[in-house]
């Protein structure tokens, strides 16, 4: 796979955010199912009156019912068809799309730019209050309720002990052909004013369910269901844990995607697609 743009077409970066709770995921599916690449694909097809699709590539891969307040993606575009609506597409498309997913930025990408391969980094917050009444109605679509104490500390304890290169295999679903080795830059919990608790869990990239297996397993110590050392003996098990709970997917939301000064692109590419080892970095975008 080559990250040069085809002769004749531009590639755009798009940077969007969108309310997961009606989308069946990112990703477009068979039967017709609502997702939030479909909806963008279309909606950008019909403004720029183009007979065909243009096929968006992602940051990150969501799973149904995650948010995002800092996705990036990016679309290949004929040069006449950017030239002729680069001015006005970011107004037509507000004007199209359904209130639930808005695209904030659109303009020509730097050379080497790849949305899921230049990444270096990808940014997700995870919302929980322990709060004995419940969620706050206005926050319901977006923080699960923990209906138990939870301890910022031991949860904090509990998590230094994930950081860095592994193999998650133990937190994520597996699939066929995919590597499970990640870098966990960083994994912690605050508690806000509002006594709602935020994990913030920042790596590469992730595999399938990984960040809500994580935030499962440091529940269930910051509860007191399992002692400090549990969610690191997990991870050096090396195979999932049927008391591993992959929490719901509404307290999830992709908030940042990082990326590296333009001159480095083409090197970020190339590493990223290398196949993964605990010696070696690489990987795609993954999904959480």
């Amino acid at each position: 796979m080559s990250d040069e743009v085809q002769p004749g077409f531009v590639r755009v970066r798009l940077d969007l955010s969108y309310d997961g709770k009606e989308f069946h995921g990112w990703a477009k599916q068979a039967g017709g199912q609502r997702t939030v690449q479909g909806e963008i694909e279309d909606a950008l097809r019909t403004v720029t009156r183009s007979s065909q699709t243009y096929e968006l590539t992602v940051a990150g891969r969501t799973d149904a019912g995650v948010h995002a307040r800092g996705q990036v993606a990016h679309v290949d575009l004929p040069e006449a068809v950017w030239a002729e609506h680069r001015e006005k597409l970011l107004r037509r498309l507000a004007g199209r799309l359904s209130h639930d997913v808005r695209i904030w930025r659109v303009g020509e990408a730097p050379a080497g730019f790849n949305a899921r391969f230049s990444a270096i980094w990808r940014r997700y917050a995870y919302r929980v209050t322990d709060n004995p009444g419940g969620v706050d109605p206005l926050l319901r679509g977006h923080v699960l309720w923990h209906d138990w104490p939870l301890d910022v500390d031991t949860m904090n304890a509990a998590a230094e002990r994930l950081l860095g290169e592994h193999d998650f295999a133990a937190y994520c679903k597996k699939r066929d052909g995919a590597t499970t080795i990640r870098t966990l830059q960083e994994l912690r919990w605050e508690r806000l004013p509002s006594g709602v608790l935020e994990a913030t869990v920042r790596a590469d990239a992730f595999c399938h369910n990984m960040v809500r297996s994580l935030v499962g397993a440091l529940l269930f110590t910051g509860d007191g269901h399992r002692p400090v050392d549990w969610p690191g003996k997990v991870l050096a098990a090396g195979v999932r844990d049927s008391a591993v709970h992959v929490v719901r997917p509404h307290g999830l939301t992709l908030e940042e995607v990082g990326y590296p000064a333009d001159e480095l692109l083409a090197a970020r590419n190339r590493e990223a697609r290398n196949k993964r080892s605990l010696t070696a970095g690489g990987g795609g975008g993954g999904c959480c």
